[in-house]
């Protein structure tokens, strides 16, 4: 009996979570005018995990995966991020350096920015780095500070270099200071999600 809850529980998530992507489809689209279309594979990961993890919540139900399979999806998930980042539309060149903090956020705040464009570049850059808050800390017994607090600066830090260099984005102080945040909110989220989340060993 409960197998049969658990198994209707997968195809709830995976109905609601289709229904949803194709419904907001149209917004989606939109993205793809200043993103690689590889964004509706990020987004489509997002919402099919974030609708199983709420309905296995609400059902007051456990997912048990294993770790084989949660780095795959982290890999996955972290090859589409690397594509958003660094494969832009031709039409779009980056040269600029914002070293003063809040400068891009307050800008895209006043209301002078597309509301579409606003959200997408506050919102994603907060919750798109939400996974590797949470990814570590299911992975890994006890990481050490230095992991949890150092690494993310340092390959943030990396990344908005690289982008800058190879005129694939604009490096942005902001951008750190949103990245780092999604990732403090998975560290944050971690315990809600790990009552419903349980990651076994693949050998168990």
């Amino acid at each position: 009996m409960l197998n049969r809850m658990k198994t209707n529980s997968v195809w709830l998530s995976i109905g609601i979570s289709q229904l949803l992507f194709i419904v907001l489809l149209p917004i989606w689209l939109r993205l793809l005018s200043y993103l690689h279309p590889v964004v509706l594979l990020v987004v489509w990961m997002c919402l099919t995990i974030l609708v199983l993890f709420v309905v296995y919540s609400v059902r007051r139900e456990t997912l048990q995966i294993s770790k084989t399979i949660l780095k795959s999806v982290i890999g996955i998930y972290s090859l589409g991020l690397f594509i958003l980042l660094f494969f832009r539309p031709a039409n779009q060149e980056y040269s600029q350096i914002n070293y003063i903090p809040f400068k891009t956020i307050m800008g895209f705040l006043s209301g002078d920015v597309n509301f579409l464009v606003a959200f997408y570049n506050l919102a994603a850059n907060i919750f798109l780095f939400v996974p590797f808050g949470v990814a570590p800390l299911m992975l890994y017994k006890n990481p050490s500070r230095r992991q949890l607090w150092l690494v993310p600066v340092v390959v943030i830090l990396l990344i908005e270099t690289t982008q800058h260099l190879t005129r694939r984005g604009s490096a942005d102080i902001d951008d750190l200071i949103l990245n780092l945040l999604g990732v403090w909110m998975g560290y944050f989220l971690y315990p809600f999600i790990q009552k419903v989340v349980k990651v076994k060993d693949s050998a168990a």
